[in-house]
């Protein structure tokens, strides 16, 4: 797996076509009712394929109905307590643009937030502030393989206005119905808070899901561990070097976050409204616990490894010391008919008659000995 690779998962032609039939007659409904002025074609796209979906909040509660991205903002700022909360997945470059337009976005922004690329950080241009995440996603596998996919990585982007909140995903590596649906009930007094309450929710659900991934690795490395030291079985080096490419892109998606979130949970940070920061605070003790997990996961996969090189270097010694008990064994026979072999004139025994017998009783006990030598000594 690639430093910094995110899957993308582009919707089919047929979805798109769906999601046409389904939103042209509430365009039309919004359209007859006076919810929607005609929007720009840019944006009218976007409701047809990147917008997951995008919901009013007043005071906190949902309004009814559907809405176009430049409807639900136009409504939103008819209200003092109101605020977008506006879903996309895998937006176009000219998909973003209109968003872009509608909501007065960075044009540095769009780039990063259609390109997937970026480590996680915390910026702000003008009145917009920029939480750029990336999401993990443990694969499930039934054997730890030299190809095995582990961890799977995307990004989340979320724009924070005052009365907006954009979340862009790519991959599928932590979805947000769940999110919203927890926040539209369960949770419905922190929507009061605004749009930060969105940007906890899904930094919360990020991070939850790091522990998840994080737990299941675990799991991965004591099987890996078990191999290695298992007497008679070895797991092959490439193994373990799969693991720790798949620890690494999991690390990367995690320690960067820890110094975005120290800028919102900072005491003297005006980033964030008082009442939602304390929550950003168990977010921050969630990643550091991930952290701490990621690193002592590493440390003991190196420790993995070098067990493993030793043993491969053991293993090879042993072979060595066998190769020359035997090659020690072999010299005596070599070494005795070596000399009975030149075919001098005057050799002792040569004409004994039980010199031939003699001899070849006589290596083989030398080499009986040695035998039992080298076995006692380990080398066989």
């Amino acid at each position: 797996m690639s430093d910094g690779s995110v899957r993308r998962v582009r919707s089919t032609g047929n979805n798109r076509s769906l999601s046409r039939a389904w939103t042209a007659p509430v365009r039309a409904m919004n359209r007859f009712l006076g919810s929607a002025d005609s929007p720009d074609p840019g944006a009218e796209q976007c409701a047809d394929s990147a917008v997951v979906d995008c919901g009013v909040y007043v005071d906190g509660k949902r309004e009814p109905g559907e809405y176009s991205p430049s409807a639900a903002l136009r409504l939103a700022r008819s209200r003092d307590d109101a605020f977008v909360w506006l879903g996309l997945h895998q937006p176009s470059d000219s998909e973003m643009s209109a968003i872009a337009r509608t909501y007065g976005l960075h044009e540095l922004a769009v780039e990063d937030a259609v390109q997937a690329e970026q480590r996680p950080k915390l910026e702000q241009f003008g009145d917009v502030h920029i939480l750029v995440l990336r999401t993990a996603r443990y694969v499930p596998h039934s054997e730890l393989t030299e190809t095995s996919q582990i961890v799977e990585t995307g990004q989340m982007m979320v724009f924070v206005g005052e009365q907006f909140v954009i979340t862009v995903r790519h991959g599928d590596a932590s979805e947000l119905v769940s999110v919203r649906a927890g926040l539209e009930t369960e949770r419905a007094a922190l929507m009061q808070h605004g749009p930060w309450a969105v940007a906890y929710a899904v930094t919360d659900r990020v991070v939850d899901l790091y522990l998840e991934v994080a737990d299941q690795v675990e799991a991965d490395l004591d099987i890996l561990e078990e191999r290695v030291f298992a007497r008679g079985t070895g797991s092959p080096i490439q193994q373990i070097y799969q693991m720790k490419r798949e620890l690494v892109e999991f690390r990367r998606a995690v320690v960067p976050l820890q110094r975005p979130l120290a800028t919102i949970t900072a005491p003297q940070s005006r980033v964030v409204p008082k009442e939602i920061r304390r929550y950003f605070r168990d977010v921050h003790d969630h990643l550091t616990r991930t952290v701490e997990q990621v690193t002592s996961y590493d440390d003991l996969l190196n420790s993995i490894l070098q067990a493993r090189l030793a043993q491969v270097t053991v293993d090879q010694n042993n072979d060595m010391r066998k190769i020359a008990a035997w090659a020690g064994i072999a010299t005596v026979w070599t070494a005795v008919a070596g000399v009975y072999g030149m075919n001098f004139e005057h050799m002792p025994e040569t004409q004994w008659l039980y010199g031939y017998p003699v001899v070849v009783s006589i290596m083989l006990l030398i080499s009986v000995l040695l035998y039992r030598a080298f076995r006692r000594n380990g080398w066989l």
